[in-house]
């Protein structure tokens, strides 16, 4: 795993130092009180061509402000444990927070604007009626709305509290030291072990982890708490009848559609992960698995180190095999270092894409270790980096993607490479040891995310009405995930701790359904694609293409689908399904 490509953010700013920061920020600051002055409680007597020109306005001071804060982050989060790095990254979120202020004004004001007028005002401008998605968007969350007063102060709060709080479960989790044998390891680390081929090491590893969260439980669980009740609060503030509705119109999704997938999911446990992980502890002559065995590799599975090059000649393939012209996207990711890829100390231990600006181009970082697993999660990452790409043209204000649409391109690149890969199998045991991989990839991205909503369901309910305890947490943690994952998983004491380190619970509270959503979505849309829909390539470019501007009924509508009717989320878990009877069959 040698030479790994770090990322140059030289296309941002040249580094911390850069003058280019500080005129931005000062340039927005200016430009935004300017906007304040001019235009605050104006709004609604504007006409058509005078709000188009303050919408633009707004949206380029808004994509200055992004600039700025996209670099202090990526900056920051390759090194979460560097105190100047940290404190640069705070700084930039403080005054980006201060400047915005001055821009809360418009969002609310054009919320408020009758739908009369405004289409009244679109007839009468084409340049307005580009924005229409925008507005759409925005007008969602008009019926929670607060006062400008009060919506100042809920943002100026958010520096500390919601960020704060994060931003600390962040270091904390960096931070962390997990011993096995005579190392210490990071988190990203420690969790590689659990894939390990040796059960030994799997333990051990398994066991650090849980030693480790229950050593740091006490702050976790009141980071946990005091985030919960925070939301809370805003949710009360705003009238938002259930923890997960603001998370649904932010998504621009129905409550109802969102319930019946997790009703699905739910009704298809037995079928998918209670029957998958018997099948997995039947090739270890086993009835049920440990809970650390759970990701393990079969026990004749010899997995050999794959390099950084052949990682990207597998993904490269996959792509150029369904459409030349993403293929072409998703390799400027690596000639121009748009990639940070190497593992190291206080580095985030996940993955992400990271829009960045229209102006400028997304960033990917991952954690490669040379494992299949981190083959598909390069993949993945290339999905999203391309839907970004093809989405900027949409401008910094309607390129950004509903998330229940956002993992579409990142499911499908991973569905392209494991089909490519799948074809070139040699023999019946590489075949066996593919499918298992890709069903846990399944049942993490599906069944886990929807055990891990319920839980937040579960927490968030509650925490309306009082404090929980590290028991109560652990407690429904375990609970749901025997529900989720079957009597052939075998869980012990310190497997309550391990809710502990998921960040989506600490970021984006109920993003982890957009997972689930995303995946049934993208096998229902692969489906079309093996079943040879015609101009499908095409449709997919544009789909991705239309970033925010669409919501998933527009997108869904050219390929035939329909996430309302009632057999869709069925339709979406046949492919895993059907992966597991193939297994089987082989078993």
């Amino acid at each position: 795993m040698n030479n790994l490509p770090n990322w140059n953010l030289n296309d941002l700013y040249n580094s911390p130092k850069d003058s280019d920061i500080e005129k931005d920020l000062e340039n927005g600051l200016e430009s935004s009180k300017k906007l304040e002055q001019k235009y605050n409680s104006k709004i609604d007597k504007l006409d058509a061509e005078d709000l188009y020109k303050v919408i633009i306005e707004y949206e380029n001071i808004s994509e200055r402000l992004g600039k700025v804060s996209t670099y202090s982050y990526l900056y920051f989060v390759t090194d979460l444990v560097n105190q100047e790095k940290a404190a640069f990254y705070q700084n930039i979120s403080e005054k980006i927070n201060n400047i915005s202020q001055h821009l809360l004004f418009l969002p609310l004001e054009i919320s408020k604007i009758s739908d009369d007028k405004l289409s009244s005002l679109y007839q009468s401008s084409k340049n307005l009626s580009q924005y229409q998605p925008y507005i759409r968007d925005l007008r969602v969350f008009k019926k929670y709305q607060k006062s400008k007063e009060i919506e100042k102060i809920l943002h100026e709060k958010d520096q500390t509290a919601n960020s704060a709080w994060s931003r600390l479960f962040d270091e904390t989790i960096a931070g962390l030291k997990f011993k096995f044998d005579k190392k210490s390891l990071s988190a990203s680390e420690i969790f590689n072990l659990l894939s390990s081929h040796n059960k030994e090491e799997r333990k051990k590893a398994a066991k650090s982890i849980g030693k480790t969260l229950k050593n740091n439980i006490k702050i976790l669980t009141f980071i946990t708490n005091v985030l919960a009740k925070d939301k809370s609060i805003d949710d009360k503030i705003r009238k938002y009848p259930h923890p997960v509705k603001s998370r649904n119109i932010s998504n621009l999704i129905e409550d109802k559609v969102v319930n019946s997938l997790v009703d699905t999911v739910k009704d298809n446990y037995k079928n998918l992960a209670h029957r998958y992980y018997k099948i997995k502890a039947g090739y270890f002559n086993q009835s049920y698995l440990d809970y650390w065995d759970r990701n393990s590799p079969l026990p004749d599975q010899k997995e050999e180190k794959i390099s950084w090059q052949e990682a990207k000649k597998i993904v490269l393939d996959s792509y150029n095999r369904f459409s030349p012209e993403i293929a072409s996207i998703v390799e400027k990711f690596f000639v121009n270092n748009w990639i940070d890829a190497e593992p190291k100390a206080g580095k985030d231990s996940g993955a992400f894409a990271h829009p960045a600006t229209p102006g400028t181009h997304p960033y990917i970082m991952v954690n490669f270790q040379g494992k299949l697993r981190d083959v598909m999660t390069l993949a993945h990452e290339l999905g999203h980096g391309a839907h970004q790409y093809l989405a900027r043209e949409n401008g910094y204000l309607m390129s950004d993607t509903p998330l229940t649409l956002a993992e579409t391109a990142s499911i499908f690149g991973e569905q392209l490479t494991f089909e490519s890969l799948l074809v070139n199998c040699k023999n019946d045991n590489e075949k066996r040891n593919l499918l298992a991989s890709k069903i846990e990839d399944s049942l993490n991205t599906i069944v886990r995310q929807i055990a891990f909503y319920l839980f937040e369901l579960e927490v968030h309910t509650r925490r309306q009405k009082t404090e929980l305890s590290t028991e109560d947490l652990g407690n429904i943690w375990l609970q749901i995930q025997k529900e989720s994952l079957g009597p052939a998983i075998k869980f012990y004491p310190e497997y309550k701790y391990y809710w502990s380190y998921i960040p989506h619970f600490i970021h984006s509270p109920f993003y982890v359904y957009a997972y689930a959503f995303g995946n049934c979505l993208v096998n229902s849309l692969y489906s079309s694609y093996k079943n040879g829909l015609t101009d499908f390539e095409s449709k997919y470019i544009k789909a991705l293409a239309a970033g925010g501007t669409m919501h998933h009924k527009e997108l869904l509508e050219p390929f035939g689908l329909n996430a309302g009717d009632k057999d869709f989320w069925q339709r979406g878990l046949e492919i895993p399904i059907e992966y597991i009877n193939q297994l089987e069959k082989l078993s």
